[in-house]
């Protein structure tokens, strides 16, 4: 006569099977590779604590340029950072990215490509699928349809890729189902903004206040540091000035 067994690996590789990114659990948390954003109480009100390392993340505004971009900055800084030497890919941007700005926020611009396109979709996931994006940046614009498919079709593209892509989209797409990993809404204030989460795996659902100051204490020491090479250059150039006259 036959015996029953039980199998007790079974409960476990159930666990590592429902932390798959592909597999959705509600409100549930599920432990996720994410990447810090910065800021202490931004890190703990997002699941894993951090943006989703390899997963589509969706910031919406009312309008662009709101300071919504300096919550990726210290991201951008770390990322261009690391060897190997990728890419930050930006997809239509609605400005020319800053570039004083993005160096003393020590974020290199020799790692950021700045594509402009009819297509941002296909470009998101190609340069995803390339190997060579570190994260994309993509702007979709008002009026710019985009259906549940390709977003899904951006979120898979994360995953291939193990690298992270973040959209800025109106607010008026709140409402709209997206298969993005985290949706939030960015709302700016003097000095700084509220972060609400739309859909996340867990994490902090009331409002939270930030301030960029939070985010800012590299930022400081390289402006300061940065004012300080531009005071030298100038003492320099005023230098050979007053020797060639």
């Amino acid at each position: 006569m036959g015996q029953a067994t039980c199998d007790i690996t079974a409960e476990p590789s159930l666990e590592r099977l429902l932390e798959h990114p592909a597999i959705w659990r509600g409100r549930s948390v599920a432990r996720t590779a994410t990447l810090s954003t910065g800021c202490t109480r931004l890190d703990e009100a997002l699941p894993g604590s951090g943006w989703p390392a390899a997963g589509l993340t969706e910031i919406l505004t009312a309008r662009s340029g709101l300071g919504e971009l300096r919550l990726l900055v210290p991201l951008l800084a770390r990322l261009g950072a690391q060897p190997p030497p990728r890419w930050a890919v930006w997809v239509s941007p609605p400005f020319e990215p800053y570039a004083p700005a993005l160096i003393a926020a020590g974020v290199p611009l020799e790692r950021q490509l700045v594509v402009r396109t009819a297509e941002p979709a296909w470009v998101i996931e190609q340069s995803l699928d390339s190997g060579g994006a570190a994260l994309v940046l993509a702007w979709l614009a008002p009026g710019v349809a985009t259906s549940v498919t390709v977003l899904r079709r951006l979120q898979l593209a994360t995953q291939r890729s193990g690298a992270p892509a973040f959209l800025f989209r109106p607010l008026t797409e709140a409402t709209r189902t997206s298969p993005a990993e985290l949706r939030l809404v960015f709302e700016p204030h003097v000095t700084g903004g509220r972060v609400q989460l739309l859909k996340s795996r867990g994490g902090e659902r009331r409002p939270l206040e930030l301030h960029w100051q939070e985010f800012s204490l590299r930022e400081n020491a390289v402006q300061a540091n940065d004012r300080q090479v531009r005071d030298r250059q100038a003492n320099d150039l005023q230098e050979r000035d007053d020797v060639a006259s």
